[in-house]
């Protein structure tokens, strides 16, 4: 009898250790802690990001850091006080440009915080080290440029086509170059834990506005992933509503612009793949009559049926 029951107890382990495999790190917290672009210093790019279960994150940029966990400890996203969860709970921050409300947080909470690594592409880690952590700025709070050195943060440079583990986290990380009004450049990061991964851009203009091959690059390296349902989530910026003449777009996406460039992935994924794939809307820009105007045009024009989120600062957000 043993004999008979004991392949099926084999089987039924093999089954349920398949599917723990499968839930293990196939869903992301997400914390916006400033979801804004534009003048708002309260609520700027900012988002913490880890695996399910895990509080070690990662920042994918660092616009707004204290006002935003104080917002998600009031939506009891976060437990205990702002200065404790900055100090442990992130891990270091991915910055995707060096535009202020890209990094304002991390370099007016530098103070406060403990010892851990700044990611990113060279060039932007160089705009960190010649411009804002120097003497006359501010204080020198990293290991390179203008003495004395504090040596709190690290610059950890990303090299294209790497993969790149984050230290004191679960995750790892990949770059991509973007176009953000040439000559300058911003950053997409590949975050992934085991076989799941999210996709964040920092800002970026659409390739026919650019004259840039940037995002159909970054498409087909996604696309793959995509039809294998492995990429969870993309953050994608509309900075601006339709109306907005493309020699005024300083690098931005417009709805119309969103849904082009979505459209040109679309069509390298398989069926109906891409709408499993969460699209969280981020850096919508004030005012507040042009915000709800790009909310609108992205409602109305989503003829492709993708899944828009919206996010709120301080409201927690599960990727599965």
């Amino acid at each position: 009898m043993f004999k008979r029951i004991l392949p099926a107890i084999i089987f039924l382990s093999i089954y349920a250790s398949n599917l723990w495999a499968q839930g293990t790190g196939s869903s992301f917290t997400i914390i916006p802690l400033g979801v804004k672009g534009g003048d708002d210093e309260s609520n700027l790019s900012s988002y913490m990001i880890t695996p399910k279960g895990s509080d070690k994150y990662v920042c994918l940029d660092a616009g707004t850091i204290n006002a935003g966990i104080q917002k998600a400890i009031d939506f009891k996203s976060l437990k205990g006080n702002s200065e404790e969860i900055q100090r442990k709970q992130i891990k270091g921050y991915l910055i995707s440009h060096g535009h202020l409300d890209h990094l304002a947080g991390l370099i007016i909470n530098s103070p406060a915080d403990t010892s851990k690594n700044i990611y990113g592409l060279p060039s932007v880690l160089n705009i960190l080290r010649d411009k804002y952590f120097t003497w006359d700025a501010w204080a020198n709070f990293a290991n390179e440029g203008e003495k004395p050195q504090l040596k709190k943060y690290t610059y950890f440079p990303l090299i294209e086509g790497n993969t790149y583990p984050l230290a004191d986290t679960e995750m790892k990380v990949r770059a991509f170059e973007l176009s953000h009004g040439k000559p300058y450049k911003s950053t997409a990061f590949l975050i992934n834990h085991n076989d799941s991964y999210v996709l964040y851009l920092g800002d970026t203009g659409a390739d026919e506005v650019e004259k840039s091959d940037k995002l159909a690059s970054l498409w087909q390296n996604i696309a793959p992933l995509i039809n294998a349902g492995q990429l969870k989530a993309i953050f994608l910026e509309v900075s601006f509503p339709n109306e907005q003449p493309d020699k005024q777009l300083f690098g931005h996406l417009t709805p119309k612009l969103f849904f082009s460039e979505i459209g040109k992935l679309k069509s390298l994924t398989d069926g109906d793949t891409i709408k499993k794939v969460a699209f969280i809307v981020t850096h919508i820009k004030p005012p507040q009559h042009s915000a709800e105007k790009i909310k609108r045009q992205l409602l109305t024009e989503n003829t492709l049926d993708l899944n828009l989120i919206f996010p709120k600062q301080g409201k927690l957000l599960t990727i599965n």
